[in-house]
């Protein structure tokens, strides 16, 4: 079995944009890397982007939130005894808070959530981790706080470091309400002309084929938790060119688009709670990783956990892009499929 670790990117990627973005964590304009065999995606985001450039705010993207979480798993003798350790164990929050900051130099615990089902006792850490996504970081941190908490309350019994309570990989309701990574919501606001004129549609189309298609049809569906387009391959694209773990396309594809027409004009927003996005750590080691990682302007000597901001509110923007562009297409019969045709034939 070979070993061989490539130290350049074996999926295709391009730069495209400028993205103008503003908000709360970074304003400016930003080319963005995505890595895919999806070339039609490429022009499709690039449009998005070109939308960006045409009003002065460009895309406005709010980091709401960010945390990083491991749900852990005790057995108890039945219920009440989970119960009663699970309030002891609240009420000595900043016992753990002093557990998990001899894990790290970045990590804190910031919240805990629990379930008991049965004699189980299901805990979810939460903690900001930095610059990095935080896997490893909460992982650590889990385990010294289960060390903890086992010696501290004996009639607690280990049963696993993972409760699939976190939800790592998984399309979950609680990733939505708890939030898991960074949750950022990106808006963009184009007026009547230039929806007509660059992406051949009206704001009342858009917003129409938003509630029938991504709303209705999700429901339909059965979709957890989510109700957009294609979400997924901007996330993956994105996230293959910058060194992030891409099975967590999976949690991060679960969002909300939202589209309305405002005095004539076209209000579209993207919200994605589950965007985990790292700097620095695992991944990262990679020549052209680092490289793009820098191009983004990400690897500056800024505050702990800043360049990992930026870096999500630029992989949020970039979804927003391809998001409002694919919708555009779908409101014209034909044109999807007749762009991928002519892209993907000129290219092979």
């Amino acid at each position: 079995m070979s070993t061989e670790l490539l130290d350049h990117a074996p999926v295709p990627l391009k730069w495209v944009g400028p993205v103008r973005v503003t908000g709360n964590v970074m304003e400016g304009e930003q080319l963005v890397p995505l890595a895919t065999y999806e070339q039609p995606l490429w022009p499709s985001v690039g449009r998005g982007a070109k939308m960006s450039m045409l009003v002065p705010d460009g895309i406005k993207a709010t980091l709401i939130d960010e945390r990083m979480s491991r749900s852990v798993l005790f057995e108890a003798d039945d219920a009440g005894v989970a119960l009663e350790a699970l309030h002891e164990i609240q009420a000595h929050m900043h016992l753990l808070q002093e557990v998990v900051a001899t894990s790290s130099r970045f990590a804190r615990l910031i919240d805990l959530h629990a379930q008991i089902a049965g004699n189980l006792l299901f805990l979810r850490f939460e903690l900001t981790t930095g610059d990095a996504s935080g896997h490893n970081m909460v992982t650590l941190a889990s385990e010294r706080l289960m060390d903890f908490i086992l010696r501290r309350w004996p009639e607690l019994r280990y049963e696993s470091i993972s409760g699939n309570f976190c939800s790592d990989k998984k399309a979950t309701a609680v990733n939505g309400i708890l939030g898991r990574g960074k949750n950022v919501v990106t808006e963009l606001v184009l007026p009547r002309r230039t929806v007509e004129r660059w992406l051949r549609s009206t704001p009342e189309k858009i917003a129409q084929l938003n509630v029938r298609k991504n709303l209705i049809g999700t429901m339909l569906a059965g979709g957890l938790r989510t109700g957009n387009a294609h979400y997924a391959n901007m996330l993956l694209g994105f996230y293959l060119a910058t060194g992030q773990d891409a099975a967590n396309i999976v949690e991060g594809s679960q969002g909300i688009t939202h589209a309305e027409v405002r005095d004539g004009d076209l209000y579209f927003s993207c919200t994605l709670p589950n965007l985990i996005v790292g700097s620095v750590g695992n991944g990262k080691g990679l020549d052209f990783i680092e490289a793009n990682l820098e191009r983004l302007g990400c690897k500056e000597d800024r505050e702990p956990g800043a360049n990992a901001r930026r870096l999500a509110v630029l992989c949020a923007a970039t979804v927003l892009c391809g998001e409002l562009s694919l919708m555009a297409a779908q409101t014209n019969q034909g044109e999807l499929m007749a762009s991928h045709i002519k892209l993907e034939r000129a290219a092979n």
